[in-house]
């Protein structure tokens, strides 16, 4: 009992650490001060952002530094890197030092590669200390990752709520103040031995419980972080988001002694089946393994050629209906089952993966570059001095996503959809916001299409790790999903540039004034036509996500049915 308290405390350090550690979204509510302070361009003050952003290239070295270093001192190494990227680009913002604009560049990529190795040591722990709950311990904890920009909006304020500059301060320090808070957790890890059902049954419970308090704590810094009346008032909500996030540690501990209680005094007392029921590791070697036997009852071998198509595997929508001039499209290449290992190598000659790709390109992607833009597109429309509350509202909604990526999992024992399907639909609201957006400038407007892109992003974020580890295999994951979220350096420079291209294009025919050395567009037209380009491109991951879906829902299909019948068995 007490190795299994202390990887609730893991967890709990865990949601500290990605709630302090999304740094990179509250990038709007310093970025003109940055820009007017160095006298550059909207294209330049881009370059920054997709500096930031780049840190996710170099993800791949965390998972390097893993080999030779304890869980802790990467931690600390991220730490760091991330008070020595924010620290000197505070020191200059406040006209402390002078850098040329290489090494802001650089200070930028050094802060956002701490975040990427931030990340990497919570998937670590919540696969360490989690593997029967793994997707939802993931889902969990990198839904805090979203509210990070509400966090420091309300700790500036509560400090002084007119410098900007303090932002730089905050995400320098908090991060090493937060490493050091869940140092002894981390320390003292357990070694968990397998989890019987019943225990399985408790987790899932307190995970439950766990969410709802996380969508309480979504709730409190949406509702009440616009409140900024004085200081005083905003120290006193900062403390209560505090409160919300150390409650958590309260939570096994109510469920374990409910549990001893009905245990002890009614041993009659059992704890149902939990409502949802996870694909995790045990399910998918359990699906090949049925997978196989069918295939050898039918006398066929399994055979992988070069190209990683398989032949002689049974499918489950052998319909026989043809399907016309789209038939090449569905059947060529497709999956057979889920949970198959692709290498890195077999990856890149999917086209599965291609459309995943682009889904995520298209969606998840353009939504943290809109995020990146925001202090720009607020500033443009007359509302600069609203933007905190922008980031507030895009840095909750993306939180809420978050959690709602792990709503397949909580409902599936009812409500049953291929998580693809699931992935298809969160893109919807992208596209939607993106022409509302280009259609109105007004205060509502803006506000909606910030929630919806939030809302979106934040969802696809969070689920792609669990849909790579289905469609790809899960012993695979940690270098396929580094390969997916390559697109999203990429995409950054490519949507920042467009963004940037358009808002320096239209200083000239707008009333732009001069900043300094930096000249600033204001009107509907600076990010128009931008508006428009984002929303048919979001268009076309939408398009792509339906494609994967409808070539992957066989084998999600089939998995399920084969859940179920060996359940009934």
């Amino acid at each position: 009992m007490v190795g299994q308290s202390r990887k609730w405390m893991i967890l709990v350090a865990t949601i500290w650490i990605q709630a302090f550690t999304g740094t990179n979204f509250d990038f709007s509510a310093y970025s003109s001060d940055l820009k007017s302070l160095l006298g550059i361009s909207q294209v330049q003050l881009n370059y920054l952002a997709v500096a930031s952003d780049l840190g996710k290239a170099f993800g791949w070295s965390s998972g390097l530094a893993l080999m030779y270093f304890p869980l802790s001192v990467v931690m600390f190494m991220a730490a760091a890197m991330g008070l020595l990227g924010y620290g000197l680009q505070w020191l200059v913002i406040r006209n402390i030092i002078f850098l040329p604009y290489f090494l802001v560049f650089l200070l930028c990529l050094l802060a956002g590669c701490s975040i990427c190795w931030f990340n990497t040591v919570c998937f670590v722990l919540c696969i360490r200390n989690f593997p029967a709950n793994r997707p939802l311990a993931i889902s969990l904890t990198v839904s805090f990752n979203g509210v990070s920009a509400a966090l420091y909006t309300l700790a500036a304020n509560s400090i002084n709520p007119s410098s900007d500059a303090l932002y730089l301060l905050l995400n320098a320090v908090v991060p090493l103040l937060t490493s050091m808070a869940a140092l002894f957790p981390i320390l003292r890890q357990p070694s968990l031995d397998p989890l019987p059902p019943d225990a399985i049954r408790r987790d899932s419970l307190i995970f439950l419980l766990l969410n709802f308090l996380a969508v309480l704590t979504g709730l409190y810094l949406l509702l009440l972080s616009s409140v900024t009346s004085d200081s005083s008032t905003d120290r006193l909500l900062f403390s209560g988001a505090i409160f919300l996030l150390i409650l958590p540690l309260c939570i096994p501990g109510v469920v374990y002694a409910r549990y001893w209680f009905h245990r002890t005094i009614n041993s009659s007392f059992r704890l149902e089946g939990s409502g949802f029921i996870l694909v995790d590791d045990d399910d998918l070697e359990l699906h090949k393994e049925l997978i196989s036997r069918e295939t050898s009852m039918i006398g066929d071998a399994l055979i992988v050629n070069g190209n990683g198509s398989t032949h002689g595997i049974p499918r489950c929508n052998s319909s026989g209906e043809s399907r016309g001039c789209c038939e090449t499209i569905m059947e060529k290449d497709q999956l057979a089952m889920l949970g198959e290992e692709h290498p890195a190598w077999m990856l890149v000659r999917r086209l599965d993966f291609w459309l995943y790709y682009v889904a995520y390109f298209c969606g998840g992607t353009i939504g943290l570059v809109y995020s990146n833009n925001l202090g720009q597109i607020a500033q443009s429309l007359g509302h600069s001095s609203n933007t905190t509350a922008l980031i507030t509202l895009y840095s909750s909604f993306s939180f809420f996503g978050r959690l709602l990526s792990a709503a397949p999992d909580f409902i599936r024992a009812k409500v049953y959809f291929a998580r693809t399907w699931w992935l298809a639909m969160a893109l919807v609201p992208t596209p939607i916001a993106f022409f509302l957006l280009a259609a109105s400038d007004s205060w509502i407007t803006l506000h909606a299409g910030t929630a919806l892109i939030g809302l979106s992003s934040g969802f696809i974020f969070a689920a792609a790790v669990s849909i790579t580890s289905e469609l790809f295999g899960p012993n695979s994951v940690g270098v396929n999903h580094n390969i997916l979220i390559s697109n999203i350096p990429i995409g950054s420079l490519v949507y920042g540039l467009l963004a940037a291209i358009v808002y320096d294009g239209n200083v000239g025919s707008t009333m732009g004034i001069i900043m300094s050395d930096s000249a600033v567009c204001m009107g509907r037209k600076c990010y128009f036509l931008t508006f428009v380009w984002w929303g048919c491109i979001s268009l076309l991951g939408l398009a792509s996500s339906l494609l994967l879906f409808l070539r992957t829902r066989p084998a999600y299909d089939c998995f399920e049915r084969n859940r179920i019948s060996t359940q009934l068995s």
